[in-house]
């Protein structure tokens, strides 16, 4: 698999697998709804329907190039689709395109991630909305034993900022974190942990987690968050 990513990685791409085999644990919190942020074209949804089938996904895409392949991807899924980002605030603004869809970002990419993914510059900038969570779903609406994934390319802070109410309510969180920036203004892991701290919530390790190609360092990681 190692090798597999190097050879992708050349061309811009990043190759993470979510194995429903290994999330099992999750069936022991009974999870009622799941909240996919940064859904691409289903990818998770299609995965965590395989372990919690019981569960209501709510998927948030703002990008209008991956919608069409969104909705046949879950169409046999109980699934809620909402067709923009979410941030801190309510407001239209443009997102940074990339050729392979799950790197684009509303933050404009830097020097470190061009260097571990070469031909990884944006092409173009596309007009999204984005809309905080808290405006979108409430906790009336929402049943009870919350999942939240989000892996939305740096905006991190601004979900959780947009979304306390929600974030508050879940027992389980797989967020995507960073130990050094791969966009501008991006908020790194201490800063965020800090935030989930203060949501109660506690650190259970990493579902997966990426080295940089030259030296082996830990670049980022998709991190689990219980609340205590």
């Amino acid at each position: 698999m190692a090798k597999l990513n190097r050879l992708f990685r050349k061309i811009g791409i990043e190759v993470k697998l979510y194995r429903p085999t290994n999330m099992n644990w999750l069936r022991q919190y009974n999870i009622k709804t799941v909240i996919d942020i940064g859904a691409n074209v289903g990818q998770f949804a299609r995965e965590i329907s395989g372990v919690l089938p019981q569960a209501h996904i709510h998927s948030f895409e703002p990008l209008d190039v991956c919608h069409e392949e969104l909705k046949n991807n879950t169409r046999d899924l109980d699934i809620t689709i909402h067709p923009y980002g979410l941030g801190d605030a309510n407001y239209q603004t443009a997102i940074h395109l990339h050729q392979h869809s799950p790197s684009s970002s509303l933050l404009k990419m830097n020097d470190l991630h061009e260097e571990v993914f070469p031909n990884s510059k944006a092409f173009e900038c596309r007009p999204v909305q984005v809309k905080r969570l808290d405006d979108v779903l409430s906790r009336d609406t929402l049943e009870d034993n919350i999942l939240i994934k989000a892996d939305v390319q740096g905006f991190e802070d601004k979900v959780i900022s947009g979304g306390r109410h929600v974030f508050s309510q879940a027992k389980v969180l797989i967020i995507e974190t960073s130990f050094e920036p791969f966009y501008e203004q991006q908020v790194l892991f201490d800063d965020l942990y800090a935030m989930l701290r203060d949501l109660n919530f506690s650190f259970r390790g990493n579902l997966w987690q990426e080295s940089h190609p030259h030296d082996g360092r830990v670049l980022h990681s998709d991190s689990i968050f219980i609340k205590h």
